[in-house]
This record gives structure tokens, C-alpha cells and sequence, in this order.
């Protein structure tokens, strides 16, 4: 039996974390979603102290009125060539918000699981009010190819 890598080695080892935040997009535009999409990746990186080095894989699922493009080749442009991306359909469920692009990252990270921020911007802040906390300031850039 081994040991996880985050028991191996003590408080603070690099561990995989997951990641999750949403978006909502205005109207279902290419250009729109490609903007909202590196919007939101890019908030995710740089309030989890990420770089692209740190990315696993990277889950997309829009709402069923988001069709006219791949939140994925947003991610594309931005330079993350080498991280596994996958698109997908949210469950279009009664009632639910509309345009909305959702990113579950997979990571690196040292930080404990209580510790990672979740991105919840624009409209989609509603989905999850608990995690609504205002994004740390920091005039940090965006990591390289980010």
C-alpha cells in the first residue's frame, strides 16, 4: 500500500486540489464566450497563486443555450497547449441559470483543500453564494500562458 503524496511529506507537500468556478456569458457570441471563459480561468489561476505548470486537466460544461463555441479553444489561445480539456453539456434542469460556462480544474497545489479560492463571477455568483467572498487584491500579472 503507498502513501499519499500530501501524508508522505508533511503539511504544506503538493497535493492535487480541484478547482471550481462559473461563469455567465451575455449571449451566446463566440467572441463572448471566449472572453468570459479566459475571464474566468484567469481569475482561478491567479486567486489560487496557479500557473499553467500547476494545471492537470481542465472539465468545461456550459448551460444547453451556450452552443456557438468550445469554452476549450479559449483556453487554447491563452497558451495552455499541453493541459487535457474537455467540453461537456451542463444538465439543463428547470428554473437553472442561463449562459453559463463552469470550469472544474484539476491542480497542483500546496495549499489544503479548505484553502483554494473558488471563482464565481458575474451573474454566476448566485449559483454559489457561500463561496461569494471578495477576490483577494493583488497586483500580481496573470501566470505565463495564462
Amino acid at each position: 500500500m503507498t502513501t499519499p503524496t500530501s501524508q508522505a511529506s508533511g503539511p504544506g507537500a503538493l497535493t492535487v486540489r480541484a478547482v471550481r468556478g462559473a461563469v455567465q456569458v451575455a449571449s451566446d457570441d463566440p467572441a463572448l464566450i471566449e472572453q468570459a471563459t479566459g475571464d474566468l480561468l484567469g481569475e482561478i489561476l491567479r486567486r489560487n497563486g496557479l500557473g499553467d505548470a500547476d494545471l492537470i486537466s481542465i472539465v468545461f460544461t456550459t448551460t444547453h443555450d451556450l452552443r456557438s463555441a468550445f469554452p476549450a479553444a479559449a483556453a487554447r489561445k491563452l497558451g495552455l497547449t499541453d493541459v487535457p480539456l474537455l467540453c461537456t453539456a451542463e444538465i439543463a434542469v428547470p428554473g437553472s441559470l442561463h449562459r453559463v460556462v463552469r470550469i472544474l480544474a484539476h491542480v497542483h497545489s500546496r495549499r489544503p483543500r479548505e484553502a483554494m479560492h473558488h471563482v464565481y463571477l458575474g451573474g454566476a455568483a448566485a449559483l454559489r453564494p457561500d463561496l461569494g467572498a471578495p477576490a483577494p487584491t493583488s497586483d500580481v500579472p496573470l501566470p505565463q500562458g495564462a
